[in-house]
């Protein structure tokens, strides 16, 4: 695994743009790419003039949807069976998809907004997502705002480490370590609006009955 974070880091430093779209939208596919490899060094480099931030925010947004929507058609064309049958070899055994389908179910819009705010998840929420046929144009409204959001805390945070400690770039486990420790209480945040969302939608549905 040490040896690919290198390889991904040495992408998003000499591929530029390009880099960060392709491996966004690989980060969106079960490959394991985190999405914490490729934003913050990249908003490293923005931060010392070499990139733009507004340019790497809108990449990664964009290779991140573009990777979720092959994933929504793929899931969509393959069907549930097949997904089923080799969902195990991508870490989505039956029973992760069966809940997956039953928070889509249940939240809808709101369910691919915040799975795109959580990593672990974020890649996964176009799998089921595509199964049940989940409206496309609000798919991807949803998807993009999530990414843009999750990229924009992602890009921020790499800024934060180039002016806190900027021998960090030299150390992509380092830079990955610090991303992940400043996170958690963004983590805390997003896990708070997403309960809020969940009891507010409960109640809403308690009511129209």
């Amino acid at each position: 695994m040490h040896q690919l974070v290198q390889v991904w880091f040495e992408w998003v430093l000499t591929g530029g743009y390009l880099g960060i779209i392709v491996l966004m939208a690989m980060g969106s596919t079960p490959l394991p790419v985190p999405a914490e490899v490729v934003v913050p060094p990249a908003a490293f480099l923005a931060a010392q003039g070499r990139l733009s931030l507004a340019g790497v925010i809108l990449a990664s947004t964009l290779g991140a949807y573009l990777g979720a929507a092959l994933m929504y058609w793929l899931s969509l064309w393959l069907g549930r069976p097949l997904v089923v049958r080799f969902g195990r070899f991508i870490l989505f055994p039956p029973k992760k998809l069966a809940e997956a389908e039953h928070w889509l179910a249940r939240y809808e819009a709101g369910g691919v907004f915040f799975a795109r705010l959580l990593p672990g998840v974020r890649h996964l929420i176009s799998i089921p997502a595509g199964i049940v046929r989940m409206s496309f144009v609000v798919f991807s409204v949803w998807t993009i705002i999530g990414s843009a959001i999750s990229c924009s805390i992602l890009a921020y945070l790499g800024v934060r480490a180039q002016r806190v400690a900027p021998d960090l770039l030299k150390d992509p486990e380092a830079l990955i370590q610090f991303v992940r420790g400043q996170s958690k209480w963004l983590l805390l945040i997003v896990l708070a609006f997403a309960a809020l969302y969940i009891v507010s939608m409960r109640l809403s549905k308690r009511k129209s009955h």
